[in-house]
């Protein structure tokens, strides 16, 4: 019942904050630059994170937060309950009118997910996990069955600065020699997403992901049955140096192409 709780509560959540965020897409919004040129924030992503605070709060109210706007904790709790949120992965999608992009809400205790759900209202689609299964709006979905690299579909994820672009590079070629075809996707949770339910066979980084852009996901992949590993192969943990998930069958390549990125602490 308590994982049953928190999976409707990060559902709950995460429609709120998608709600909040999809009245201003595609209309006229001030754009501001964070660290980098394609690291940008609006107000729509500070008034999203506040809808889905007040979603959390109101029956978690002692649990900890941790988000990537404004003042909320950047780093979960090494103990106690906790909520990973991302009122709006892929901005520089939204902000640029592309629909990829989407709400994000998981609830960890003692750093482990119990729970996930990812909100993408411009593509009316849903997905969730209790930990032991996931769904796309409602019905269960599974990671592929691809076990021939070369059909595979691989996306790089998360963004490489132009001080690292030749990261990027080994990243994209590293997956063209192995691999059918390349996707980048733009919104880390979407990619993910993309993993757990089949349309995608693998999702890899060498970088160290935040919380906020990967938590939800990874549990989802697991509960549909992928495998998600650090660089070296050991079990993904949020503070992990880099992500290489995938369906389980092609994750040999994807460790292999991994490792070519080079290793960025």
């Amino acid at each position: 019942m308590v994982n049953e709780d928190r999976t409707a509560v990060a559902r709950q959540a995460a429609e709120a904050g998608a709600a909040v965020a999809v009245e201003r897409f595609r209309t006229e919004i001030d754009v501001e630059q964070k660290e980098g040129k394609t690291d940008v924030v609006t107000q729509a992503d500070r008034d999203a994170q506040v809808a889905v605070i007040d979603a959390i709060r109101e029956p978690y109210p002692e649990d900890a937060i941790v988000g990537e706007e404004e003042d909320e904790l950047k780093v979960i709790p090494d103990s106690g309950a906790a909520w990973v949120i991302d009122p709006i992965d892929g901005t520089n999608n939204y902000v640029r009118g592309t629909r990829v992009w989407g709400t994000a809400v998981a609830s960890v205790r003692d750093e482990e997910p119990l729970a996930g759900a990812t909100h993408f209202p411009a593509l009316d689609d849903v997905y969730w996990t209790d930990g032991e299964q996931t769904y796309r709006n409602g019905d269960p979905v599974t990671v592929s069955t691809t076990d021939d690299p070369e059909a595979g579909v691989v996306a790089p994820t998360l963004w490489w600065d132009f001080d690292a672009r030749d990261q990027y590079g080994r990243a994209c070629q590293a997956i063209v020699d192995r691999f059918g075809d390349l996707r980048r996707v733009g919104c880390a949770q979407a990619a993910l997403a993309g993993v757990a339910d089949g349309s995608l066979d693998g999702v890899v980084t060498n970088l160290r992901a935040n919380p906020w852009d990967t938590v939800a996901g990874v549990a989802m992949i697991r509960a549909a049955g992928g495998t998600v590993t650090d660089l070296d192969g050991e079990r993904w943990r949020h503070d992990s140096v880099g992500l290489v998930a995938s369906n389980g069958h092609v994750h040999e390549t994807m460790l292999d192409a991994a490792q070519e990125i080079g290793r960025i602490e």
